[in-house]
């Protein structure tokens, strides 16, 4: 949807920016904001007592810039949801945005929410936001396929897949409908109060538009000295958070009636946290996956039979019906791969006595049985990938699951190296699915180390495109395989590059990765990093 260049867009919008202890960043998120134009009437600046110069910075730009007002919390609230609040009481504009310090809105961003606002006479108007990771400044959009097209919804139970999008950030509000409805973020210290606000804005029932463009960037800073909440899951405090977090959403929209969405709540869970933290369990130390898999089993067990009534055999069903079968942790790397994106099932393939599929010979309690009846582009289908850097080899074997593969009939795989960092950086080769004696499916095909290595070093991800006799195809991630020679670095001798380092490794899904360096002088690099770390 175009913006509208209008005069009455004029002075409409209040842009809250919050911040504490952020002076590298806050006044590029204020820039970005006021470099919206005139649609903005305001910024109001929230520093929450930071003491590291950002409210003196902040006052520095309001005296060179009279649509920046500053606010300055006494005492520092602990959370996000106290100076979002606060600067919701302060602004003055018709609708009002909220931004946070370290991230920025892209040009455009405004009158894009706006216009679509006003044309529509929406309540509340959401856009597409992107993370980008930085250094590298890769970008991935955020639950893409809701802002695909411009959309109007008379309420939010229209469209239930608008409680994946948890974000506050990326959304344009009428000012009087938060206030006319008391909708406000949980103040003091409550991580993921994104949540707990987005549901309360959906209980009310707002008209809703959704515009596809870009409306809002969420800066990824893994290396940051301080980590984001969302990106602080190390401790098991981090998941009692997101799930109390959770929970507290479900009872507001049942609380509302929306009983429809409540249930979309709980199905996002299984879909997205759960799977995520999964994930990384594996990365864990004992003491946390005891304590998370309690945790977990008892926020699931509050879950009733209309919220599991879904398919079964689904990747975050599956995950929580394995977990409460289990008093504690198991099947870890099993877990993991399920949970990745896609989801891969790997074997072992267990079957009941009578011959029901089922998650294994120790928990046949947890059947499969509609796991074969899937259609095969939903199948969790299961590669494993072995990379020999020596040879310059990949050897593929799709497995079997319960004759579903077999009846699919494999032909052949499109092999994809994908630079994570670069985006359409992409080299690809098809291969021929062979069926092997064991009644797996394999392919071998040469890894052009010389070509990835000249188009750029870094991370490589591994992606394969199946194809079957009647058409079909599923995209799918290849499973690390580890073991003696396998997952090491090793310098390759190259005759463009002299040296490739190589280095395949496993995601935190499993999955197969590779990075390279090309070059003695970028080994070199690696080799004195090594270096540093074993010697005193």
């Amino acid at each position: 949807m175009r913006p509208d260049p209008s005069p009455a867009h004029a002075g409409a919008v209040s842009v809250v920016v919050i911040g504490h202890d952020d002076a590298a960043h806050v006044a590029d998120a204020v820039r970005s904001a006021l470099g919206q134009g005139p649609a903005v009437r305001e910024v109001v600046a929230v520093d929450d007592c930071s003491t590291d110069g950002s409210a003196e910075l902040l006052e520095r730009l309001a005296a060179a810039e009279p649509r920046l007002r500053v606010v300055r919390l006494p005492v520092n609230s602990g959370g996000c949801g106290t100076p979002r609040n606060t600067g919701l009481d302060a602004a003055v504009a018709p609708y009002v945005m909220f931004l946070d310090s370290d991230d920025v809105l892209p040009p455009g961003a405004v009158d894009a929410l706006l216009a679509a606002a006003r044309e529509t006479d929406a309540q509340v108007t959401g856009g597409l936001c992107v993370r980008r990771e930085l250094p590298s400044g890769r970008e991935v959009p955020w639950e893409p396929a809701l802002y695909a097209s411009p959309a109007v919804l008379a309420r939010p139970a229209d469209r239930p897949r608008l409680v994946r999008d948890t974000l506050s950030v990326n959304k344009l509000y009428a000012t009087d409908f938060l206030r006319a409805h008391g909708i406000r973020f949980p103040d003091g210290r409550f991580p993921y109060e994104d949540m707990v606000f987005t549901a309360r804005v959906w209980s009310a029932a707002p008209r809703v538009a959704l515009v596809p463009d870009r409306v809002y960037v969420w800066h990824v800073r893994r290396a940051a000295r301080r980590l984001s909440i969302s990106l602080d899951r190390a401790g098991v405090d981090n998941w009692r958070a997101r799930t109390h977090a959770c929970r507290t959403a479900h009872a507001i929209l049942l609380d509302a009636g929306e009983k429809g969405l409540a249930r979309a709540v709980r199905a996002k869970f299984l879909d997205h946290d759960l799977r995520m933290y999964v994930r990384e369990l594996p990365l864990r130390d004992e003491a946390y996956r005891r304590a998370w898999w309690a945790h977990t089993r008892d926020h699931l067990a509050e879950y009733d039979a209309a919220d599991r009534s879904g398919d079964p055999a689904s990747p975050g069903t599956l995950l929580a019906r394995v977990l409460l079968a289990s008093p504690g942790p198991r099947d870890l790397p099993r877990l993991r791969d399920l949970a990745a994106r896609p989801a891969r099932l790997c074997p072992p393939y267990a079957r009941t006595a009578d011959g029901t599929p089922c998650w294994s010979a120790e928990l046949p309690e947890v059947t499969l049985e509609t796991l074969p009846e899937r259609p095969v582009r939903l199948l969790p289908l299961a590669v494993d990938a072995e990379l020999r850097a020596r040879t310059r080899l990949l050897r593929l074997r799709l497995h079997e699951l319960y004759g579903a593969v077999g009846r699919a009939g494999p032909v052949d795989a499109e092999v994809e190296w994908r630079h994570r960092d670069r985006a359409g950086l992409v080299l690809r080769r098809t291969v021929p699915l062979r069926p092997a004696a064991d009644g797996a499916w394999t392919a071998v095909t040469p890894v052009p180390l010389e070509r990835l290595a000249t188009l750029a070093a870094g991370a490589w991800d591994l992606r394969l495109r199946l194809r079957f006799r009647d058409g079909a195809s599923r995209t799918v991630s290849a499973h690390a395989l580890a073991g003696p020679g396998l997952l090491r670095p090793r310098a390759v001798p190259s005759a463009r590059h002299g040296l490739i380092l190589t280095r395949p490794y496993a995601t935190h899904g499993g999955a197969l990765a590779l990075r390279l360096t090309a070059g003695a002088q970028g080994a070199g690099r690696i080799l004195a990093g090594r270096l540093r770390r074993w010697l005193p």
